[in-house]
């Protein structure tokens, strides 16, 4: 069976490979503090079904503890180093219902027939008080009919695609929430350098139009509504051969990866 990716909206992608459904760094609400969903529904229940969830680092956005607490009790869970020792939420889920597995670059996870190995980001991800060093921010590989890199968060770095290897999906951060980005962080141009170093198959862009700022609905609102659509224009004009799908809120794509 051919690998499916389903975008749920920010960077919480459903990734499923040989029989295995995987959920990426899950936000499964509405609102998270001053920033509410403007685009896409809050993700169905299917949508916390996972074999295992993979979270790429510490911020609110991407490790957020109700948004886990929405999974079967069981699921296994792949957290950066040292993220129980900084989120106490994640602890209580840990030592209740979910297998909290911490890992960190080069570590490989088996289930069932996919490989899951972690790889650095360039991202500060610490959840404050805690350093960027006490928890690494990670991207991951899914290794299995497929190889599918979820980059999490992170910036452009030179070893990118040594890292990675060699990749028929790339799942690319292309946005974020708010009218500005700074560094450790990929927009769509920098998303569409990315592309072109991994020279994947095809690419989905992720972490965009979905969460914005409350008040800030008619301040630089290109910033929430354009990334996606300048990806697959600066892409095009990059790589050609890498092949992007631009997926809405909730819908899914099986990409052609055979080489």
């Amino acid at each position: 069976m051919p690998v499916e990716i389903t975008w749920w909206g920010h960077a919480t992608a459903t990734v499923t490979d040989s029989g295995v459904r995987v959920l990426t760094d899950p936000l499964l609400v509405q609102r998270l503090a001053h920033l509410r969903r403007r685009r896409g529904a809050v993700p169905p229940p299917e949508a916390a079904v996972a074999d295992v969830v993979l979270v790429s680092h510490l911020h609110a956005d991407h490790l957020h503890p109700r948004s886990l607490a929405r999974l079967e009790p069981g699921t296994r869970v792949l957290v950066p180093r040292g993220a129980l020792a900084a989120v106490p939420a994640l602890r209580r889920l840990a030592a209740g219902t979910l297998r909290v597995t911490e890992v960190a670059p080069g570590d490989e996870t088996r289930v069932g027939d996919l490989t899951v190995r972690a790889v650095p980001a360039a991202h500060d991800g610490r959840r404050l008080p805690y350093g960027p060093r006490r928890s690494p921010a990670l991207g991951y590989v899914l290794r299995g009919e497929s190889t599918t890199y979820f980059a999490g968060d992170t910036g452009l770095f030179d070893e990118m695609a040594d890292v990675v290897g060699p990749c028929d999906v790339a799942l690319l951060p292309v946005g974020g929430w708010g009218p500005y980005l700074g560094s450790g962080h990929l927009d769509a141009s920098r998303a569409a350098r990315a592309a072109a170093r991994l020279a994947p198959r095809c690419a989905v862009p992720v972490h965009y139009g979905t969460f914005w700022p409350i008040g800030l609905d008619a301040v630089r609102p290109h910033e929430f509504h354009s990334p996606g659509e300048e990806f697959v224009r600066q892409t095009t004009a990059l790589a050609p051969e890498v092949s992007v799908h631009r997926l809405e809120h909730g819908q899914s794509v099986r990409p052609e990866v055979a080489r």
